[in-house]
């Protein structure tokens, strides 16, 4: 299967201060790890364009785009919330990163790739329609979701989130609903603390308590993910790629490895194969560990191209 890879060197000159576990260094391990392991040849890379405003209006509201905007600094930093900040090039970093998911969808739709992987920073699925949270500015998949809906006119697309945080800035866009089903596991109780309750029907949630283990998650995901997905018969699946659920992640406390990772993966390319011609948009969300995260980026690759 012919996988793209998108990204760009600009997502690397984002940064939030050197303490900050969300850095350039993610993306080089990821690279590393791809070259490490032969990989990188097996792919077809793409730098990511910015992204119109128009496509982070399909999601986010025109004052919180102009509030991003207006906020990033010419020097030093400009504090968003506790943990999320912008230096001078976090913008077009941000626009890189929607841009990515956008041309992405273009390019699996149009049929050039079967699937893509966007490897960028900074991560979207915290980001709600008018705010940054957790890292995030612009929700990159939920942007590319709304694309397909509305501008190449997609019924129906499914999301997958297996980031160890609830996507609560993906639930915020999406709940209620119907052309969008939306599955995900995380760590409960954790951050944004959201996601357990009141869930919208077209919400599959699955709250996980610390220390879960990869076979109890792929036993919920085969027993509540799968048949949902089966029911909902998406044209495209685009997916929330967070590997900080790695036990070797010290922002999460669960119990995953590659293997799992790599049976997740195939079990969603499985679905799309089944109903979507096989399109799939992937993100990276979140990944700490760098060791972890590049090897787990690998092993997601592997199967959505299936090598």
């Amino acid at each position: 299967m012919a996988t793209g890879f998108f990204t760009h060197p600009e997502c690397r000159l984002h940064e939030m201060g050197q303490w900050h576990p969300e850095c350039s260094a993610r993306l080089s391990a990821i690279e590393d790890q791809l070259i490490a392991n032969g990989i990188d040849p097996l792919i077809h890379h793409e730098w990511a364009p910015l992204a119109e405003e128009a496509s982070l209006a399909r999601v986010h509201t025109r004052a919180y785009i102009d509030f991003v905007r207006d906020t990033a600094p010419e020097q030093g930093y400009a504090e968003i919330d506790a943990d999320t900040q912008m230096n001078p090039h976090s913008w077009r970093a941000a626009l890189r990163a929607a841009g990515a998911s956008v041309a992405a969808t273009d390019a699996v739709i149009a049929g050039r790739y079967d699937n893509a992987f966007c490897s960028v920073r900074p991560p979207g699925h915290h980001a709600e329609p008018a705010r940054a949270m957790g890292f995030c500015f612009f929700n990159n998949v939920a942007i590319a979701a709304r694309h397909a809906l509305d501008v190449h006119g997609l019924a129906r697309v499914a999301i997958i989130d297996f980031d160890v945080h609830h996507g609560n800035g993906t639930e915020a866009a999406f709940a209620g609903d119907e052309r969008v089903l939306m599955c995900s596991f995380f760590q409960h109780p954790f951050y944004p603390f959201s996601g357990f309750d009141n869930q919208a029907p077209n919400m599959v949630n699955l709250p996980m308590p610390a220390r879960t283990r990869g076979m109890e998650v792929r036993e919920a995901i085969d027993l509540i993910w799968l048949p949902r997905l089966g029911a909902f018969r998406p044209q495209m699946i685009f997916v929330s790629a967070g590997f900080d659920a790695h036990r070797e992640d010290e922002l999460g406390n669960m119990g995953l490895v590659e293997d799992d990772y790599a049976w997740i993966t195939r079990q969603v390319r499985d679905v799309a194969v089944r109903y979507a011609n096989g399109r799939i948009v992937s993100c990276l969300e979140g990944g700490y560990s760098l060791s972890a995260l590049g090897r787990s980026v690998v092993a997601h690759l592997k199967a959505l191209a299936n090598l």
